[in-house]
Order: C-alpha cells, then sequence, then structure tokens
C-alpha cells in the first residue's frame, strides 16, 4: 500500500504516473490517494482538490496495468485544528492497515509519498525485496534527494534546498557520530512500515507538521529498524505555507529573508553529547562521572539523577542499562539538549562550517561550497546497502 496525501496540488499526475512507471513487482500495489481540506477551506483550494481527483481519476482510466491499482479517499470538511498532513496521512495509513487486515495480511507494508515527489523506477521493487529479505525489520527510511539543480525551479530555491537538505544528513551523520541508536532520517515521502507494527504504535498521528518524525519515533525503538539506500525518493523542494516546518517552510523562509547561508546546530554541541554517550556505560555503576557543562545542567534540568535510579533498578547488565539509557535519552530528549545547547552555550553556525566540522571526524574531505559537501554526505548514506538491522 502506497498512501500519499493530496492537498492544493497541481501535478499529482506526476507523482502517479512515476508510481505507474515503476518496474512491476511479484505482489499487488494500492495506491491510496487522501485528497483532503479542512471544514472552513478556501473555496480556491476546494476547486483545485477537485481538479486534481477528476484530472486524476481521467488520467487512471487511460492508465491500467498488472499488479499496481489506484484509488482515491475524498477527505473534505476535517475539523480546522486538525486537518493536515498528519490527518491525511492517518487517513490513508488506516485504510491499508484495514485492507491488509481483511485478507489476513498484518506483516503488509505501508508506504508514504507525497503527491508532489517523484521516484526512481525500482523504487516499489525494492521495497518489495527488501521487507521479503529482511523480515524482522519494523519499517524503513527511503533514501531521498532533493533536485538541486535545472530550470523548474528558480536558482535561489535550488541555493537553499541544497543548504537545508545539508542541515537534514548533517543532522542524521551527526547523530550517528555522537553514538544515537536513532540516527535515521524521518521525511515523510521517504518511508515505510509493517502494517502490524503500525496497529500495535497507534497509528499516525494528525500533526500539521513533524507527524512523520513524531510516528518514527514510536517505531525506531522498537529495534530492526532499517533504511533503503538502493533506490530513491525525489521530493518537491517548492516553497510552501501548508505546514508551520519542514521543507517547504524552510523554503518559503530562505525566498522571504533573502537568505545566502543557513545556520544549524553547532557541532561543539554534538561532541559534548558525544562525551556523554561515550561514557553512559559508567552510569550504571558510577554516579560521579565527567561531563562537559552544556551536558551537565541539561541532565539537571530533566532530572537525570531521578531517572537514573529507576533505570539502574530495571537493568540486568551493562548492555541492558544502556538499551533503556537510550530509550529514555531518546531522539526527543537528544532535540531538546540541542535547543538548550544553542540557548545557552553554543549559537548556531554555518551549515557549511559545521558539516565540514562532522567532515574531518568521520574521514570526509573538507569541502568549500555546500553543493559538494551535499554530494559527499549522499554518498556517505548510499553507500550502506543495508543497515541498522
Amino acid at each position: 500500500m502506497v498512501v500519499i496525501p493530496c492537498y492544493n496540488e497541481l501535478n499529482l499526475i506526476d507523482s502517479l504516473k512515476s508510481l505507474f512507471n515503476c518496474a512491476s513487482t511479484k505482489e499487488n500495489i494500492e495506491v491510496i490517494t487522501v485528497i483532503n481540506s479542512s471544514d472552513n477551506e478556501d473555496v480556491k483550494i476546494i476547486n483545485r482538490n477537485k481538479n486534481a481527483l477528476d484530472s486524476a481519476l481521467d488520467w487512471v482510466g487511460n492508465h491500467q496495468r498488472k499488479n499496481i491499482h489506484f484509488s482515491f479517499i475524498e477527505a473534505t470538511n476535517l475539523p480546522k485544528k486538525e486537518a493536515g498532513v498528519g490527518f491525511a496521512r492517518k487517513i490513508g495509513m488506516d485504510e491499508s492497515y484495514n485492507q491488509f487486515l481483511e485478507i489476513g495480511r498484518k506483516d503488509g507494508v505501508i508506504v508514504c509519498f507525497d503527491a508532489d515527489a517523484t521516484c526512481s523506477k525500482n523504487y516499489l521493487v525494492e521495497i518489495e525485496n527488501h521487507f521479503k529479505k529482511h523480515t524482522k525489520t519494523t519499517g524503513c527510511s527511503i533514501y531521498f534527494e532533493h533536485p538541486i539543480e535545472g530550470n523548474e525551479y528558480p536558482q535561489a530555491i535550488y541555493e537553499g534546498i541544497i543548504q537545508y537538505e545539508l542541515h537534514l544528513r548533517y543532522y542524521k551523520e551527526a547523530l550517528a557520530f555522537v553514538g544515537l541508536p536513532y540516527a535515521f532520517h524521518t521525511v515523510g515521502s521517504s518511508m515505510a512500515v509493517r502494517a502490524s507494527v503500525y496497529q500495535k504504535q497507534g497509528g499516525m498521528n494528525k500533526r500539521k507538521a513533524g507527524e512523520d518524525f513524531y510516528f518514527l519515533q514510536k517505531v525506531i525503538p522498537l529495534g530492526n529498524f532499517s533504511e533503503i539506500n538502493l533506490t530513491t525518493v525525489f521530493p518537491s523542494p517548492r516553497i510552501s505555507e501548508r505546514v508551520p516546518f519542514g521543507t517547504g517552510r524552510a523554503m518559503q523562509q530562505w525566498i522571504n529573508n533573502k537568505q545566502k547561508e543557513l545556520l544549524t546546530y553547532n557541532f561543539t554541541s554534538f561532541l559534548d553529547l558525544k562525551v556523554f554517550f561515550d561514557k553512559s556505560e559508567q552510569f550504571f555503576t558510577e554516579d560521579d562521572v565527567e561531563l562537559p557543562e552544556s551536558i551537565q545542567l541539561f541532565l539537571h534540568e530533566i532530572n537525570f539523577n531521578e531517572n537514573l535510579i529507576k533505570i539502574r533498578a530495571n537493568s540486568t547488565n551493562k548492555n541492558h542499562f544502556k538499551s533503556l539509557l537510550f530509550k529514555w535519552f531518546n531522539a526527543f530528549k537528544t532535540l531538546k539538549y540541542l535547543h538548550f545547547s544553542r540557548a545557552d552555550f553554543y549559537e548556531n553556525e554555518s551549515i557549511l562550517i559545521a558539516s565540514n566540522k562532522l567532515a574531518t571526524k568521520i574521514g570526509v574531505a573538507p569541502k568549500n561550497e555546500a553543493k559538494s559537501m551535499l554530494i559527499a554526505f549522499r554518498n556517505i548514506q548510499q553507500s550502506r546497502k543495508m543497515s541498522h538491522e
């Protein structure tokens, strides 16, 4: 099942074409597009949604082939407070789970895609093969690349998306460098989960933005989360005001503010974090472990000592202790620490400067421009054929 939330889209058919043109899979693929709007939607958006649906239905009528079927859900008049990409994904993913349940396929795979994204021709086949080969995997993130050159968008958009994607890859690689077990991309158009896991973790949330991050933080800690790096999703770099944060909003701010340089978390914050993670096992038996000041103050703020007592009490050995510690000090707390550190210790710095600092630590040659660094970071990730299982 592939789920596509669709709101105020002009190019839905491009997304559907991309899936239709994929190499044939052995199993049947159902593509569910959720055309969604709120109960007080602007009439222009309602009309655009209707046009998108009508055009898609016409296109589907002329494009039929074995093993792939397209269906549509009209989710109109959603409560304004809840309407958004999270709710739309949830509607489609819930429907996918119910369809799998009807045919007794709780191990079926629910894939998230976007109405302005496209993909490589081996996209569906690689997802099918991945979940068949790695039977224990609960879910996965899928390799992605934003377009970084061409004539479809203004040059300023390409310049902005290069730095924004570099920020995403810097953040992910920095988390891996410091030793966080949850170092995965959480991009809504580039993820998949088993139906049984989806149901057990309470399904998708209704967040207007960040729904992908919050959902995957319920899945990743289960273990056996993985990556597919043998195919590619191509998300759109277009500007958008539909969500309070994320790619579209970042591009909107980049253009509005006429930015030339994107700022990101200071690499020193990650170095301090690495000291804590490297010494984490010591807390199994020791109370007084020497740590950087930023870590000490943050741990005090989040009541570390009280929680440490509980974690120790439930631990059977050092490895078990470390596992429980990271379930407590998870991706949420890591992000919270980075915000704390930014406010009180280390100001944001240029993404090129920060990524160069990380690069020297992981054996990547320094670069003079963001585009070259982005390509280097892409190569690092894509070279991992399969990981974290």
